[in-house]
């Protein structure tokens, strides 16, 4: 499906009297297809109005831009109307009057007599033609956002742009003009972008909505596919299966935002108790099945039981929220895709440096390459088939997701095209994407294909939408897959802390991977505060059998997901220096000279030590290895340059000394 308006990478920064700036908006990417419905929700001061007057042309973009049927918006247009909350009618001109003059300015052009059809088609259209010659003082607060919505359609625009137009009017009023709304949209086909505050509202009208993150620096924080049939009936919408599980995972976003935003005001204060530095600790997660260990560590108590009395599990919308929550203090600790503490030490992305510890591996696999229906219909069906695609129509640009820079999706989804005779920075474009909009990026159209971890695979496949061509065990069998990640800085002010929470975890990893657990754990993910997915979403490969969607037989993979057995837990320096090979190799960050005293700092094996033999568990580490994929290469980790020189894909390699402080 083509792109009708494409919101390109758009940031928008205010000016402030004392010289600093505001940075209302930052790198807002949205795809918008012709006779869709999406509505913007946040709470105040996100960006909602701000984003929305960018659309119409009313404000520009600091940078990024708005692209409508192929052309960019620089100014307001007849294209694009809006509708405001406060009706913004001339109150000396009576309703058919209102509509005439906008009808006029923009279709002068056309006989007055079809002029008029159009007024009176549009004053039928909201059933005002009793109080067509009322003046707007005369008529109720219904009746004036009925004429406002005259208006803006009498013109027809391609976009029609909503700002709250119900807010100010009481429930039944409300309720009948959505029905009417959501009537003439479908019936037309028009396409619409609404801001609102009304969860019940949004999934009545919505084809997607967009959860916009707290300013300053708001982002697209999640997108909601909103599945309902159309046309809609309030009361069927309501009994929808899906209907309370939708509307719990938006009202859970937006309340973890409202606790962000409270956080952020109030900075915490450490509690010290148990003989611990800091008790009260803020982690974060991202809604994916290889979340278990933190959601187990927290439901059976293992948390408690190590001293820890006050932890609140953070649902974040995106690995660079996890990355931001950490480094700037908001989240004492993370789940993190394995090579962010890495990324993050060596400054990927153009950062400062900030160095990080990681002394606990949670998972290993977990991930599959999923390619769109559309695709595999069309024969591509392996890495050899989407090559010979790809050299039949090199003028076509195809476009695939992986959920971070430094994550394993991304450098294992690089890694498996380089060895087809695939670029991935020039014969496709690898964009990133966070884990739970993979799916319904993949079912507009918006991508071809993503590597990502459960649920969103299984999602894909049992939505019709998407087909598995490769998972983990076709690629690097136990590969790591995330992380516990902390700052240094933190890790040395909290040293008994950091301890417990290791502690913790690890005991967590071990009751994920005892099989008799797995039902329970199901359970527990799929409810709307972790992953919020249907059970049977998260029980493939957790628990049941492995379906890839091409037709064969599910199959039973026992280490699909691996949180504990074959010394999964051990922060492994090998894999942390092959990680810095592939970042090298595709620019992301440069090769350090001082590799060894890189990967050792961050892997802090000494730690994880103690933890095990506080837990009575054996301090042993991974065996000293190389690394062989799919492809037979071998990775030797004491000439780590000589493994990345034999690439023949990859981009100009940087090599330099990462200075590291000394430590504490």
């Amino acid at each position: 499906m083509a792109v009708f308006v494409e919101v390109d990478h758009v940031d928008r920064v205010f000016n402030l009297p004392d010289g600093g700036e505001y940075i209302a908006l930052k790198n807002i990417d949205l795809n918008i297809h012709k006779g869709e419905f999406v509505s913007l929700v946040g709470h105040s001061g996100c960006g909602k109005s701000t984003l929305l007057n960018i659309l119409s042309g009313l404000d520009k973009p600091s940078s990024g831009g708005i692209i409508l049927e192929g052309r960019q918006v620089t100014e307001p247009g007849p294209d694009r109307m809006v509708v405001f909350q406060n009706y913004s009618l001339l109150p000396w001109l009576t309703v058919r009057q209102n509509i005439e003059l906008a009808v006029d300015q923009v279709m002068g052009h056309h006989p007055k007599a079809v002029r008029k059809r159009m007024v009176d088609h549009h004053i039928d259209m909201v059933g005002l033609q009793k109080a067509a010659d009322k003046r707007p003082g005369q008529i109720s607060g219904g009746m004036k956002q009925r004429v406002a919505i005259a208006r803006a359609l009498a013109i027809r625009p391609k976009l029609l742009l909503l700002d709250e137009p119900f807010g100010a009017l009481d429930a039944l009023t409300r309720g009948g003009l959505q029905e009417q709304l959501m009537q003439i949209c479908q019936e037309h086909e028009v396409t619409c972008v609404m801001v609102t505050h009304d969860v019940d509202e949004a999934l009545l009208l919505s084809d997607r909505i967009v959860l916009m993150t707290n300013g300053p620096e708001a982002h697209v924080g999640q997108i909601v596919d909103v599945p309902f049939p159309r046309p809609r009936e309030r009361m069927e919408v309501v009994k929808h299966p899906n209907y309370y599980s939708l509307r719990n995972e938006i009202v859970y976003f937006l309340n973890q935002q409202k606790r962000a935003k409270l956080q952020r005001a109030k900075p915490a204060v450490a509690v010290a108790a148990n003989g611990l530095e800091k008790v009260n600790l803020e982690l974060g997660f991202i809604p994916l099945v290889d979340c278990a260990p933190l959601i187990v560590a927290k439901e059976k108590g293992l948390f408690e039981a190590n001293g820890l009395s006050q932890v609140t599990l953070n649902r974040e919308p995106s690995w660079n929220a996890i990355a931001d929550g950490v480094t700037k203090g908001r989240l004492d600790a993370a789940m993190m895709v394995a090579g962010m503490p890495l990324g993050l030490t060596l400054g990927y992305g153009n950062q400062r440096p900030m160095p990080m510890v990681s002394a606990l591996t949670l998972s290993r696999n977990g991930n599959a390459i999923t390619f769109s229906k559309r695709l595999f219909d069309q024969g591509v069906r392996s890495l050899e088939d989407f090559k010979a695609a790809l050299d039949r129509r090199p003028d076509q640009v195809h476009t695939l997701a992986a959920v971070h820079p430094t994550s394993m999706h991304n450098l294992l989804l690089r890694y498996w095209l380089a060895a087809g005779g695939i670029d991935p920075d020039r014969d496709v474009s690898v964009t990133v994407i966070p884990p739970a909009q993979m799916a319904s990026n993949l079912k507009s159209g918006t991508i071809d294909g993503y590597c990502v971890g459960e649920p969103w695979n299984a999602r894909a496949v049992a939505e019709g939408q998407g087909v598995v061509l490769a998972t983990d065990n076709d690629i690097w069998p136990g590969h790591l897959e995330k992380v516990l990640g902390v700052t240094e800085a933190w890790a040395n002010q909290y040293p008994k802390t950091h301890l417990a929470l290791v502690k913790a975890l690890l005991e967590a990893c071990e009751y994920c991977d005892d099989r008799r657990n797995r039902e329970e754990i199901a359970e527990m993910l799929a409810r709307p505060e972790y992953v919020g997915a249907d059970e049977d979403l998260i029980r493939q490969g957790f628990i049941d059998p492995y379906d890839r969607g091409d037709g064969s037989e599910p199959q039973q993979v026992l280490n699909y997901i691996q949180f504990f057995t074959g010394k999964a837990n051990f922060p492994d320096v090998t894999e942390a220096v092959w990680m810095m090979t592939q970042m090298a190799r595709w620019g992301i960050t440069p090769f350090p000279r001082n590799w060894l005293e890189i990967a050792e700092r961050v892997k802090r094996s000494d730690i994880f030590g103690q933890a095990a033999r506080e837990l009575g568990l054996l301090d042993i580490g991974r065996d000293r290895h190389t690394i062989t994929l799919f492809d037979g290469i071998p990775f030797d980790p004491d000439h780590p340059l000589d493994y990345l020189n034999q690439f023949a894909i990859k981009r100009d390699l940087r090599i330099e000394e990462m200075p590291m402080e000394s430590r504490r």
